[in-house]
């Protein structure tokens, strides 16, 4: 008795006994400090702002006033809802055919399209909008060109500068959502009731759209609120086609706005309906794709065998490559073509081709080289800190280590309902006057970008700190180690492979971001997307494409890394959960 209670006595105290101090508890309230000041900090000041008189500072509704009084004001609100709408309809055409056939057929190529619905994916908007700009701009435009030579006729039928070019356009760059939600479902799908409804007589085309689509309904509808929420949300593409069009979205008056002089009290007023219709749709969305009432999607058992079309095959192959070369192989062609020529307009003659685009935008223009380094720096620090700061909520959550530890979560995914331009706006009204005056410094939009991304990085660290077991982590605490040991030395090492996918998960987009950085970057501190914008605003597209090309090409080791520690088709499946 008395060897074992001098045992006892020797123990290491642990962690939660009267009288001892986790020296963790700093961490934790370190974090929870930084959330607060990154989610719950610039969407009060935003509020705050909208109710503000720009001089005095006094409660007023002249803001609102102001905002939506007058008729253009209220169109360009009117014309972002018809956009969302006519674009997630376009990309549902494109993207569910497209799902059913990878998910459900024999269809030749199902790895070839995925991979071009991924390079889809990894393109940036703005980037779409310049190739079709060069494709189908009016007269000038590559089709509309060929078009007159063919026929013979004075003009072309395709003009980008309108509502349905500026649509189609949205479109092709966001597809991808809808084909993700889409394919997770449909390989769900037991091959059970397609079986009974071809013993019934149906087809294979009745049974799609009788029997498989609708299972997949769910999954269908939540791709389309996300397209949805994506064009509204956009600045790049709308600015580069609706601005010269002479129609408003929602996000080019936003950006009027903050013209000279900087109005940000009309402004966060004015993203105000924005910010509620994308927080209801959000909220609609979650509570369609967690239905549980289709038990063919939620069961494991039944078997799937591939649909077999025959001699449709290769016509539904056709399609897929159809939606492939109006969304990958047209835009990158006359990219390239536009990059490498001394003026893009003189076609593909050997003659037109230069490298003096790359070299000045490397090594003669004084800024390009510099903006592409801050996108990179920038994009990995926030990656790093979204990754780090993430990790630490999902571990609190998921080991219930404080009350409402459920708040934290909240205020981790809640910046996806945030749109990037109401985000930069309240970044600006908390962040950017007098103390801290962060307005155009790096430090702002390290942070912006961080915010914009912790979505992405705590559903990646939750599912992974979900499936680890705690018991390793208790044995480091007997022993005498504190929570941030246990962390360090066991979780962290097990998760490595989930947590540089979550990395590379925010760091691809937040190198091409677009739609904070243009409110807050600074004469010392612009990004590449935002010089890309200002040379499509000179009309300078050769230079252009070939910066637009060197950001790609640098972006693609990164995905070779990501494919061989993830899988082949790591961004579309995490983006996806």
């Amino acid at each position: 008795m008395t060897a074992t209670a001098s045992t006892l006595d020797a123990a290491p105290a642990r962690p939660g006994r009267a009288g001892y101090f986790d020296s963790t508890w700093l961490l934790w309230i370190a974090i929870i400090a930084v959330l607060l000041f990154l989610v719950v900090s610039p969407f009060i000041y935003l509020v705050i702002t909208s109710f503000q008189a720009e001089r005095t500072g006094e409660f007023t509704f002249a803001n609102y006033a102001t905002a939506y009084g007058r008729a253009r004001y209220v169109d360009a609100l009117l014309n972002s809802l018809k956009l969302g709408a006519v674009s997630a309809l376009l990309a549902g055409v494109f993207a569910v055919p497209l799902a059913w056939a990878v998910a459900r057929t024999d269809m030749p190529g199902r790895g070839l399209t995925r991979m071009l619905v991924l390079a889809t994916f990894i393109t940036p908007p703005y980037t779409g909008a310049v190739a079709w700009i060069l494709l189908a701009g009016p007269n000038a435009g590559w089709l509309n060109r060929f078009y007159m030579l063919a026929t013979g006729a004075e003009a072309g039928p395709f003009n980008i500068y309108s509502f349905t070019g500026l649509a189609v356009v949205i479109a092709l760059y966001s597809f991808p959502y809808i084909f993700i939600f889409t394919t997770a479902a449909l390989e769900l799908v037991s091959s059970e009731m397609e079986d009974a409804a071809n013993i019934l007589g149906a087809g294979p085309w009745r049974t799609m759209w009788r029997v498989t689509l609708p299972l997949a309904l769910p999954a269908i509808l939540g791709g389309l609120i996300i397209c949805f929420l994506e064009a509204i949300a956009l600045f790049g593409s709308p600015a580069m086609i609706a601005i010269p069009a002479r129609f408003n979205v929602v996000t080019t008056q936003l950006f009027q706005f903050f013209g000279n002089p900087v109005r940000v009290e009309v402004a966060a007023a004015y993203a105000m309906p924005l910010l509620g219709v994308t927080v209801l749709l959000v909220l609609v969305q979650r509570l369609i794709t967690r239905r549980k009432g289709f038990v063919a999607l939620t069961g494991k058992g039944g078997d799937r065998r591939p649909i077999l079309l025959g001699r449709w095959r290769w016509v539904v192959f056709g399609y897929a490559m159809f939606v492939a070369a109006l969304s990958v192989f047209l835009p990158y062609i006359f990219l390239i073509q536009s990059a490498f020529a001394k003026a893009w307009g003189r076609g593909f003659s050997l003659d037109n081709v230069s490298l003096q685009n790359f070299r000045f935008v490397l090594f003669e223009h004084a800024t390009a080289a510099q903006s592409v380094l801050n996108s990179f720096l920038y994009a990995g620090a926030s990656a790093t800190v979204a990754v780090f700061l993430t990790l630490g909520v999902a571990y609190i959550v998921a080991r219930k280590l404080v009350p409402f530890g459920g708040v934290l979560g909240f205020l981790c995914v809640a910046p996806f309902v945030i749109p990037g331009v109401v985000l930069a706006i309240g970044f600006y009204a908390a962040y950017a006057p007098p103390p801290l005056a962060l307005y155009g410094t790096a430090l702002i939009l390290i942070l912006a970008f961080t915010t914009r991304f912790l979505p992405v990085g705590y559903v990646n660290a939750s599912a992974a700190i979900r499936s680890l077991n705690p018991e390793m982590e208790e044995a480091v605490r007997v022993l005498g180690g504190s929570r941030l040991t246990a962390l360090r030395r066991v979780v962290a090492p097990l998760l490595k492979r989930n947590l540089l996918g979550a990395w590379l998960l925010i760091f691809i987009p937040a190198t091409r971001e677009l739609s904070a950085a243009i409110f807050l970057y600074g004469p010392n501190t612009k990004v590449a997307s935002v010089m890309i914008f200002d040379m499509s605003e000179e009309g300078n597209f050769e230079r252009l494409a070939a910066l637009a090309l060197i950001l790609q090409v640098l972006t693609l080791p990164l995905l070779w890394v990501g494919q061989k520690a993830l899988g082949r088709d790591f961004m579309l499946r995490r983006n996806a959960t």
